[in-house]
């Protein structure tokens, strides 16, 4: 049974952890509609292997994981962000036991204990996990939840297509509004092949990260960056794109996918080699094969630089290899399928586009700057971050402060109620249907093949003005073809990918020094005295980009401004 209009309490465009968590919060309150592009498990959170970084050990604190975060961050970590965030670990993991996830533990004479592991950049043990494989765990339990709740309807198969505001009732109330409201948005049934209004007073971006726009990544197929992309067009702040984390360890093969080998791996005992053996790291970091994934990253791409290679070899072979199976089951049989075993032979591995650490701009309340719209997860700049996400913070801030979202919108809801003006039906009269779909397989690769070679680990000036030129000329021919053609889902993402490819490319022009996962050569050391800040941009729909130096953004309800930027 197909319908145009739908109105809810709240809409979660996306499924992974913190779309997830907050609808199930949320359906407390009132009806929730969770939009989301694939199957329902289908998301970066499925595919995170590592865990979750949360204190919970004798021997750990909130002083260490806020310490450790700082430093991975390269100064732009929000101190206050992250205290939240590390501060409120602990009960974000026992949530997600009561909602069924099982994590692995280890029995002992005196209990029952997490089995904590340790990654690059941590000074203690602190990732609570499931073996090798948390995010599909963590997924599978928020799944079955939000499937079992009677508040909570999840829509597949649905491509968000650009949230609703001001700009979709007409000129005369754009101008008359003092600032811009979202309420909801416009969705593609790739089914039905009909586009939908979902409308609410409160809707939330969880819509993940945007690795698709690289040749080499380690995210699913569905990464394309559409919150941020959406949001940036309706003229959301949009933080920090430059900081593209790649992680150092993904299964090399020339010719298939790769897949993350997680950083575990090393935290377990893992050593990377060159092809002839020799263990590298040293000579870049003093923690070695564990140091932060920018460091590790670098240091890869400038080994296989210089000699000339492929990839370079991830050595757990001097481990217990019963052990090493024990750990890291799904990585042992994705490798034997490859014809390697872990256990006897070093793994070939690449670094890969991971995750994103900027996003569009929240407060502490994952508010974004346009009334009624939140972001959580990937897709969100809380400003944890920094310029280098450090390991297993992820999962654990998208389920922090989607909890944080939903007391806000919860008590939002019930303070104004706000009413829903009378929003127009999608109008696609006037475009055609296209045969030209190779026009946009080509175009995707071609995005990927140039942030790839231009924007990726090290970057120069010149390669970052070559890229911006050329995305630009790919991102008007797409919109052009996107107002003629009636929407398709890789239509869709296709526009997204050249949106979010063009603000990664002027941030990281913008910037100039280098800093965390920005690197580049024509500004190779790090400038605090004029670049300890972040890369804030809106549209200016006179100007296009539009940077700003200093950010005090009144969000609705404040007294004072939430100060971003400084």
């Amino acid at each position: 049974m197909s319908f145009l209009e739908e109105t809810v309490d709240f809409l979660v465009i996306g499924s992974g952890i913190a779309g997830l968590s907050f609808a199930l919060r949320a359906a407390k309150h009132g009806r929730v509609a969770v939009v989301t592009k694939k199957e329902r498990a289908e998301s970066n959170t499925n595919y995170a292997q590592g865990g979750i970084a949360a204190v919970l050990s004798e021997n750990d604190s909130f002083e260490l994981h806020i310490r450790d975060t700082l430093q991975a961050g390269a100064g732009l970590c929000h101190p206050n962000a992250v205290e939240i965030m590390v501060r409120e670990g602990p009960e974000c993991v026992r949530e997600l036991e009561e909602w069924g996830v099982q994590f692995t533990k280890q029995r002992t004479e005196k209990g029952e204990f997490y089995e904590l592991g340790r990654e690059g950049g941590h000074s203690r043990n602190r990732i609570v996990h499931a073996q090798d494989l948390t995010g599909r765990e963590v997924e599978r339990a928020l799944v079955t939840a939000v499937r079992e709740h009677p508040n909570v309807s999840v829509h597949e198969d649905h491509v968000a297509i650009d949230l609703i505001t001001e700009h979709h009732l007409g000129r005369e109330a754009e101008a008359r509004a003092e600032r811009i409201h979202c309420y909801g948005a416009y969705v593609l049934d790739v089914r039905e092949g009909i586009v939908k209004k979902f409308l609410a007073p409160v809707t939330l971006l969880a819509t993940g990260g945007c690795g698709q726009i690289y040749r080499h990544t380690t995210n699913p197929e569905i990464a394309t960056g559409d919150g941020v992309a959406m949001a940036y067009r309706a003229g959301a702040a949009i933080a920090n794109m430059e900081f593209m984390q790649f992680h150092p360890t993904a299964f090399y093969t020339p010719t298939g996918t790769p897949f993350l080998i997680s950083e575990a791996v090393r935290g377990f005992g893992g050593v990377l080699r060159t092809r002839d053996g020799h263990e590298f790291m040293s000579r870049y970091h003093p923690m070695g094969s564990l140091a932060p994934r920018d460091v590790v990253a670098r240091a890869i791409d400038a080994e296989l630089k210089r000699r000339g290679e492929e990839c370079v070899y991830l050595d757990v072979t001097h481990l217990p290899a019963e052990k090493v199976k024990e750990r890291f089951p799904n990585i042992y049989e994705s490798c034997l399928r490859y014809g390697i075993d872990m256990t006897k032979e070093p793994v070939p591995v690449v670094p890969a586009a991971h995750y994103s650490c900027g996003g569009v701009v929240t407060d502490l309340r994952g508010r974004t700057t346009i009334a009624g719209l939140y972001a959580c997860g990937e897709v969100a700049c809380t400003g944890v971050h920094g310029a280098n996400r450090l390991a297993s913070n992820s999962l654990l801030e998208a389920v922090a402060f989607s909890k944080r979202a939903y007391h806000d919108a919860a008590q939002s809801l019930r303070r104004t109620r706000r009413l829903l003006p009378e929003i127009p039906a999608w109008d696609d009269t006037g475009t055609f249907n296209s045969e030209e779909w190779v026009l946009i397989s080509h175009d995707r690769q071609e995005i990927q093949s140039l942030m790839w070679d231009y924007v990726g680990i090290v970057r120069s000036r010149l390669r970052l003005q070559r890229a911006r030129r050329r995305i630009g000329l790919i991102r008007r021919e797409v919109e052009d073809f996107y107002r003629r053609t009636r929407v398709t889902e890789g239509l869709l993402e296709l526009r997204n990918m050249a949106q979010v490819a063009s603000l990664v490319v002027d941030c990281a022009l913008y910037r100039k020094e280098s800093r965390g996962l920005h690197y580049n050569t024509d500004y190779p050391t790090r400038d605090d005295e004029h670049w300890l800040r972040d890369t804030i941009l809106v549209r200016s729909r006179r100007s296009g980009v539009r940077f700003l130096r200093k950010a005090a953004i009144q969000w609705e309800d404040d007294e004072e401004p939430f100060l971003w930027g400084l």
